[in-house]
């Protein structure tokens, strides 16, 4: 495990790529460690390596090539000693947010109201000013506190330094059979108290709809699981498991081409509320939204997660971004609030 975390703190250094990552639940580290700068890119989603890919499918989805680099397993223990340095102070940034954010969610509505969108998701993201940065302490916080998420570190010096903690699947396939999840609804956990409301109850139903629809005519044995609350920090969400078995005839590429971006993270109708995105929420998401994960990885298996709840790092500031679902029972000054829950997942390590 150390031999990882010295490895990430050298390539860190010498400005070489790298990611290192551990899927939910599970007690193994996984890392890529690449032996030059160049940027690699996948398109038909054939190769074999780690991708990184934006919230915009137009954009080029960056691949570490499994041929080109060094992939160390292992597994990993969180004794007393796991993390050593405990002392972050952060000053957030930015004046007028709460403000921005709620006639963001309003303009929204009123796209809803006249029938324009039925659900869009709408973010913004927090600058956060760093007194110190270790990103081998980051890391590891992320680690402990987030058993249950996707947690990586990645990193190109020619695009940047990103950290998250994601509780989404956005697909894991193996031999044709694959396995995704509808993901939304959110309430700040709190012991023996779990009431969905109509608005959250529906949102969810949007997005199981949505993707039952994209996959019919690409999968046969579709079969929807019993919608389920699952914890994610300090997060509860409502989560509904979705399997079925590729067509001989489709290719991964359009699996996945037919997923992301999710109502979860963008909206129906998906094309009307990625404009609306674009147009309307004033800043670039990047990779926030977009996915991430193992391409074509040990006997062609994949394992791609959608990157919520995270953080890419810009010298001394922390660029953390939040958003969440806007339907027609959304209230937009609550909808701020979650996004304050949503912001303390990348907040608490810091």
């Amino acid at each position: 495990m150390d031999l990882i975390f010295n490895k990430i703190e050298e390539s860190y250094k010498r400005n070489l790529p790298f990611v290192a990552y551990r899927k939910p639940n599970t007690a193994e580290l996984s890392s890529l460690f690449m032996n030059t700068d160049d940027l690699h890119y996948s398109s038909e989603f054939t190769e074999s390596g780690f991708v990184f890919s934006p919230f915009d499918s137009k954009e080029n989805t960056i691949l570490f090539p499994l041929k080109n680099a060094e992939f160390i397993t292992k597994k990993i223990s969180y004794d007393d000693s796991f993390i050593h340095n405990d002392s972050f102070e952060n000053t957030c940034m930015g004046h007028g947010e709460r403000e921005k954010h709620i006639l963001l969610v309003e303009k929204a509505l009123d796209k809803i109201n006249y029938n324009e969108l039925k659900k869009v998701v709408v973010s913004r993201k927090e600058e956060v000013i760093l007194a110190s940065f270790d990103l081998l302490v980051i890391f590891k916080k992320l680690l402990k506190k987030y058993i249950n998420a996707f947690v990586y570190i990645w990193y190109h010096p020619k695009v940047g330094l990103w950290f998250g903690a994601s509780p989404e699947t956005l697909l894991s396939i193996f031999d044709s059979n694959f396995k995704t999840m509808s993901l939304a609804g959110t309430q700040v956990y709190k012991p023996n108290e779990v009431v969905w409301k109509k608005k959250e109850q529906e949102e969810q139903q949007l997005v199981t709809s949505f993707i039952e629809n994209q996959l019919e005519t690409i999968s046969k044995n579709l079969s929807i699981d019993k919608t389920e609350t699952i914890k994610a920090g300090n997060l509860l969400h409502l989560s509904t498991s979705v399997k079925g078995t590729l067509n001989s005839s489709s290719s991964l590429k359009e699996l996945i081409r037919a997923l992301h971006p999710t109502p979860a993270v963008c909206g129906l109708p998906r094309e009307v509320a990625k404009r609306f995105i674009q147009q309307n929420e004033n800043y670039k998401r990047t990779f926030y939204t977009g996915f991430l994960g193992e391409l074509n990885i040990k006997n062609q298996k994949s394992s791609l997660f959608v990157n919520l709840r995270c953080m890419c790092i810009e010298g001394e500031i922390a660029l953390v971004y939040v958003g969440g679902g806007i339907t027609k029972d959304s209230n937009a000054k609550k909808e701020w609030e979650e996004t304050i829950e949503k912001s303390k997942t990348m907040k608490k390590v810091l």
